[in-house]
């Protein structure tokens, strides 16, 4: 059944872009034949933060570099029909040029990347996630899109638990709430911290909420506005300085290869020249840039409460979740070596963000989850300024 669906979704979608392209045909010039349409596709609306802030200027920036030879035409809140778990199998089949779409949507389409997803792996921070999710992406877990050609990816900025009654300070106030989940890595967090996960797309968080169908929500502060968090929750718990967030969503901007391969020479090193590390960092930047602001209003709004969570509280959490991990790297899922990869991001994780460690040095993790010592970080990796050695010994 659930095969049946999607065919028909993407039959459908097809049907209406081929249809489109025709009415375009008709009504352009002669020399519109040089021209190639990227048709984008996306799962929020067009005032969202991806769009308004990333993809609209790069689409400028490609017609403008190109010489006006590559255009976009982007279809957001999920125009063409189907839902956001679909927006692989669309990039895939040719449905669309390009979907910027979150990795965890498509449970275990994407097994290597998942591991960026796991408690208290990832910094919190758009440039900070996304720039180790790239590195990841280029290594351990490039075989995860060999189906694509991958223009960017990202982190979220981490997760915060926003609440409509509960104030979360430590593991004990999670016991039992009903709490949204973006991912099935997010929703083995939430059961593992003690309260019970609810899957939802970010469209139906704060109706949700304010029927009392769940008491809270994981979510990225970038989120809260678009989806009016705001409105309906009091507060808000986040990692403290230092500390790990407790999971991310991973968004990637994914393109058909055979839409890249039949570019234009000129083109394609126009498309390239503004894609894959450069582009990563321009939507975490993107995404700090929204954060910022919004943390700040509920931070100062008197009605809201934003609550860092104290060291005793993060370890806790920390120890609680190991199971989760473990779990995770114990799988042989597919025949990948699951405890690699997590070795391998870990190594990246303590060379391109070694201020983790502060927090974390005390914190005993099993035998399994060390640290590797061969990964060196990318050439292009600069340690902030003030920081030790990014080579030095983990935790």
């Amino acid at each position: 059944m659930t095969i049946s669906i999607r065919r028909g979704v993407l039959k459908n979608a097809r049907t209406t872009l081929l249809l489109g392209a025709c009415l375009v045909t008709g009504m352009s010039s002669p020399s519109a034949s040089a021209v190639t349409t990227l048709r984008i596709a996306h799962f929020l609306p067009a005032v969202a933060n991806a769009q308004r802030q990333v993809l609209d200027p790069w689409c400028d920036e490609l017609e403008a570099r190109s010489g006006h030879e590559i255009r976009c035409q982007i279809y957001p809140s999920m125009q063409l029909g189907g839902i956001p778990s679909q927006l692989p199998d669309m990039v895939r089949h040719g449905v669309v040029d390009i979907a910027w779409t979150a990795l965890g949507y498509s449970a275990g389409r994407f097994p290597r990347s998942e591991a960026l997803e796991l408690p208290f792996m990832l910094p919190a921070g758009g440039v900070a996630g996304s720039r180790i999710a790239w590195a990841f992406s280029q290594g351990p877990a490039r075989a995860d899109f060999d189906d694509y050609h991958l223009l960017a990816i990202q982190s979220d900025g981490g997760a915060v638990f926003h609440t409509r009654h509960t104030a979360i300070r430590d593991m004990a106030d999670m016991a039992g709430l009903k709490l949204r989940s973006p991912t099935r890595m997010a929703s083995r967090l939430i059961d593992a911290l003690g309260g019970s996960a609810v899957s939802m797309p970010p469209a139906q968080i704060a109706d949700t909420l304010a029927k009392g169908v769940i008491d809270g929500a994981s979510a990225g502060w970038e989120v809260v506005p678009p989806t009016k968090l705001d409105e309906v929750t009091r507060y808000h718990t986040e990692s403290g300085a230092h500390q790990a967030t407790p999971t991310v969503t991973v968004l990637a901007l994914l393109m058909n290869k055979e839409s890249y391969a039949r570019l234009p020479d000129k083109s394609r090193k126009v498309l390239d020249s503004l894609s894959g590390e450069a582009l990563s960092q321009r939507f975490g930047q993107a995404w700090d840039d929204a954060i910022l602001p919004v943390r700040a209003r509920l931070a100062n709004d008197p009605e809201h409460t934003v609550i860092a969570l104290d060291d005793d509280a993060y370890r806790s959490m920390r120890e609680a979740t190991q199971g989760v991990t473990d779990a995770w790297m114990a799988s042989r899922e597919r025949g990948l070596d699951r405890a690699a990869l997590v070795r391998s991001l870990e190594a990246m994780v303590t060379s391109m963000a070694p201020a983790l460690r502060q927090v974390s040095a005390s914190h005993q993790v099993s035998a399994s989850h060390q640290v590797s010592a061969s990964y060196q970080a990318p050439a292009s990796y600069q340690a902030p300024a003030g920081q030790n050695d990014a080579r030095r010994e983990g935790p």
